[in-house]
């Protein structure tokens, strides 16, 4: 079946809103090179699972009735915000480590990968653009005289883009060259993870919109 043009408009808006740096491509990045392919997809699966999260409410239209609340998204945005700030003072603390990189690699053998799905899940949960991007992406979908079929093709179409990108990200930068890349230039790109996450973290508490 041929596509129309707003699931197109749709699908292209979703995958360059999704494959744009931001914090949880670049946390993705690093993890992999850091901590290898499996720390990076469950990073990866955390961040898939909170972006479907609010897909499934903007699905059911919960999302267009808790976009009305100015006052819940600020507190959306005031506690995504101090979490990437959290995350921008870890980051900062390991740019300020000398450890060798390989020594850190070998301790985080045993990382739990629970932990990491939780923080994927919460940098995605915590950012109320994505209940704005959902409730614009459904205002096509349920629109007066959209086909019934519309919004399965929009979730799984969408759902598959979130897949593909967050963990080719996670499969890409998880290669031996990306692993041995990463250990010449941890402190450099541990310090540019804290500045993307601290810079989000600031955008996202002082806002207006």
């Amino acid at each position: 079946m041929a596509l129309s043009h707003e699931l197109i408009l749709i699908y292209t808006t979703y995958f360059v809103a999704t494959a744009s740096p931001g914090p949880s491509n670049m946390a993705i990045m690093g993890t992999a090179m850091n901590k290898g392919r499996g720390a990076a997809l469950a990073l990866a699966g955390g961040v898939i699972g909170g972006s479907m999260m609010w897909a499934l409410l903007a699905a059911c239209g919960v999302l267009t009735v808790l976009a009305t609340f100015a006052q819940l998204l600020i507190v959306l945005k005031i506690g995504g915000g101090l979490y990437l700030l959290w995350l921008a003072c870890k980051a900062g603390k390991s740019a300020l480590s000398r450890s060798d990189a390989s020594v850190c690699k070998s301790q985080d053998k045993s990382v739990a990968y629970g932990k990491l799905f939780q923080q994927g899940i919460l940098m995605h949960v915590g950012n109320p653009k994505a209940i704005l991007t959902w409730v614009a992406i459904m205002s096509v979908a349920l629109k007066p005289g959209a086909a019934a079929s519309a919004l399965p093709e929009i979730v799984f179409g969408c759902a598959t883009i979130c897949v593909a990108v967050f963990c080719g990200y996670a499969l890409l930068f998880s290669t031996p060259l990306m692993s041995a890349f990463y250990r010449r230039i941890r402190r450099g790109l541990d310090a540019l993870l804290a500045s993307c996450f601290a810079i989000a973290g600031l955008k996202l508490i002082f806002s207006r919109s």
